[in-house]
């Protein structure tokens, strides 16, 4: 696998048109509603008082021991702080009047993403979604840690494309805790017509939930290659061009 790719636009144009403004808008808020819809709860409650009242995983993790309700809580604090830090990155504004604000925070997304990422990979054989999970979750930390390695290690060396390449990949792979919430309420309203019970209803959330450790980040990541090739970023091809 090469990368390759035509001579990048510079680090002011990307981000700058209207629907792109749509798109970082879209992205902000999403990830602003889910890190506090999904992480404000940990921070305020108890995980034994969120499991009694069926809050997010906190049945799947309150029986645990206490090494795991630790690296649980560093995985949502860290990952909830990468997810919020996310689309300031991509804020053309700060990025190209504030270079040294967009870099401070860029090291403080990229350590949130270090811890997140690790202590996923650490849970990944605890995940309540069996093999698919330890499969899917455990790929998707070892990406995102990855990427964002890539990412830091192009920009130390002064390569600004690869690093913007790297980054839309990482922040896509960031973005997969607002998708896999989306694509688990899709998949619930999709087996709506068949739920009649609350045992149903568990019934349909495991469904739902054994489907999305995959499914929350490869769409993401056609998403982003296909936008790091329309920005002519360097991007990935399986074989060397002729």
């Amino acid at each position: 696998m090469t990368t390759t790719g035509a001579p990048p636009r510079t680090a002011r144009s990307v981000g700058t048109a209207p629907r792109n403004r749509v798109g970082w808008t879209w992205i902000l808020l999403s990830s602003l509603a889910i890190a506090v819809y999904a992480v404000s709860p940990y921070l305020t409650t108890p995980l034994h008082e969120l499991a009694g009242d069926k809050v997010g995983l906190a049945a799947a993790y309150e029986g645990k021991p206490a090494w795991v309700h630790a690296v649980f809580y560093a995985h949502v604090g860290a990952g909830g702080i990468a997810l919020v830090l996310a689309p300031v990155q991509f804020w053309a504004g700060l990025r190209d009047r504030f270079r040294v604000v967009h870099r401070a925070v860029g090291r403080l997304y990229l350590v949130a993403v270090l811890v997140a990422g690790v202590a996923a990979l650490t849970l990944a054989p605890v995940n309540s979604a069996g093999m698919v999970g330890f499969f899917g979750f455990g790929t998707l930390a070892i990406l995102w840690v990855g990427t964002g390695w890539r990412g830091y290690h192009a920009i130390r060396g002064g390569d600004v494309p690869s690093h913007q390449a790297w980054m839309i990949r990482n922040v896509a792979l960031t973005y997969a805790a607002v998708t896999l919430r989306l694509w688990t309420g899709l998949l619930m309203g999709l087996q709506s017509p068949w739920i009649s019970s609350g045992a149903d209803a568990d019934a349909a959330f495991a469904n739902a939930y054994a489907a999305v450790p995959f499914l929350c980040f490869l769409p993401n990541l056609v998403v982003a290659e296909w936008l790091v090739r329309r920005r002519r970023l360097p991007s990935f091809r399986l074989v060397s061009p002729a």
